[in-house]
């Protein structure tokens, strides 16, 4: 197959920083960044795309630059792939790029509340920008590749400058005592043999009006996430500032999970931050927990994969980001021929590190309890290059607005050897510095 030409140009503005950009480009629908690890992408003018919201999915094609038409067919994810393409990528070269929500990917199996607001997006993307050892450069297939180049320079030459203002402090819609009531529910379904481990969550809510955009820059500087990420669809926003890759599909049908499961809070004082992270390498309770989440993606993999191919290269691994310490594991394998990414991405989706063990009935119990649907969080977002490499994360540190409410999450793992003041501590190591960040831009009364 020849590969098709591609339109390359550097921007004028080569100091802007991805926040900048996004802002510039905020009034582009379906405005989508990954931070992708390898390389920094930003894409736009999604030339089709899938959208599902409640029970409804529908399915556009651009007609024009800035005009979309409905259509009855959706994405054709068995002739996406195009398998002769032989120049494999390790980052996003021209294809699909989006988000599943966990209410989404959860409904495939379960019967769960959903959060009101779009539940998936799945773009394919032929024009984008990448940060190159140059700068930000402009990449596209397209026959209109030089007029889209131009309304994006043109675009960035006009400073935006996006606002927030949160009307309520963004706070937990759980009290002490019903996070408690929720722990000592799980302990019984454990006793009684139902589950192994439950990831329970809390949501942390508020009202505001504006856009993410303007808090991008700094919720990036004060994660630093490898997995972090933006998009937006009309009135909802998703900002990620995830640590945590769900799966890599790399060349030669080989995919790589790195499961978090295990968390200590890191300190400002080095003596401190080091028992922290040794009290998590020897801690039994979170070795136990994190392998049971390995099992079961090992299991979740194994369906797709060739016999034997189903490795655990890493175990227990300490990795330190800026605000907690976790404990990661890899798995890896092969995916036999003639396999389809995007269902392996489906089948496997939500991520067990998200739900615990086994993973239906955790589900399950998670609807029950939590109280309210988690939306994009615990979710995954990402991309798939044409030729089948790609990489998603799992949607934790999240924060996702629809219209005029706010909304982040935070959880763990609780199995029969929790500590339930411990676990609702955990919590809030996870996000208050996230949450403290949210709250600068509280409008004063």
């Amino acid at each position: 197959m020849n590969n098709p030409v591609i339109f390359k140009k550097m921007l004028t503005k080569q100091w802007l920083n991805t926040a900048q950009i996004l802002s510039a480009l905020s009034h582009l629908t379906h405005l989508v960044y990954l931070k992708n690890v390898n390389q920094p992408v930003i894409a736009f003018f999604a030339s089709e795309y899938m959208l599902k919201q409640g029970q409804v999915t529908q399915n556009f094609t651009r007609v024009s630059l800035h005009q979309y038409q409905e259509k009855s067919q959706s994405i054709n994810f068995n002739h996406f792939f195009k398998q002769n393409i032989q120049n494999y990528h390790s980052d996003f070269n021209g294809g699909l790029i989006g988000f599943v929500s966990y209410d989404h990917a959860a409904q495939q199996q379960v019967s769960i509340k959903q959060k009101n607001q779009p539940a998936l997006f799945l773009g394919i993307y032929r024009s984008y920008l990448k940060l190159t050892p140059q700068g930000w450069t402009f990449f596209s297939d397209e026959d209109e590749a030089e007029s889209i180049f131009q309304v994006i320079q043109d675009a960035i030459q006009h400073k935006k400058h996006p606002s927030l203002s949160l009307t309520q402090t963004c706070s937990a819609r759980w009290n002490k005592n019903e996070y408690v009531t929720a722990f000592n529910k799980i302990q019984d379904y454990i006793k009684a043999g139902d589950c192994y481990q439950i990831n329970l969550t809390q949501e942390f809510t508020a009202k505001a009006h504006g856009s993410l955009l303007a808090t991008a820059e700094e919720f990036w500087k004060l994660t630093n996430a490898p997995y972090s990420g933006y998009l937006k669809i009309n009135d909802f926003e998703l900002l990620s500032c995830s640590p945590e890759l769900f799966i890599n599909f790399e060349a030669n049908r080989k995919i790589v999970t790195r499961p978090i499961k295990g968390t200590m809070p890191r300190y400002a004082d080095p003596k401190q931050d080091e028992q922290s992270k040794q009290n998590l390498i020897h801690s039994k309770k979170d070795q136990a927990e994190n392998v049971m989440i390995v099992d079961l993606l090992r299991n979740d993999l194994s369906v797709y994969a060739e016999t034997g191919s189903v490795k655990t290269p890493q175990l227990f691994e300490i990795e330190s980001f800026n605000q907690v310490h976790h404990m990661v594991s890899e798995v890896t394998a092969t995916l036999k021929e003639d396999i389809n990414p995007f269902d392996v991405l489906m089948s496997a989706l939500p991520g067990g590190s998200i739900t615990g063990a086994p993973k239906i009935r955790a589900m399950q119990i998670i609807n029950e309890l939590e109280g309210a649907p988690r939306g994009a969080y615990c979710g995954s977002m990402g991309y798939f290059n044409f030729d089948g490499t790609g990489s998603w994360n799992i949607l934790i540190r999240s924060i996702q607005k629809y219209q005029d409410e706010v909304s982040l999450w935070a959880g763990g793992g609780i199995t029969i050897a929790s500590d339930c003041d411990a676990e609702y501590q955990e919590c809030f190591d996870k996000v208050s510095a996230m949450l403290d960040l949210l709250n600068t831009w509280q409008k004063e009364s």
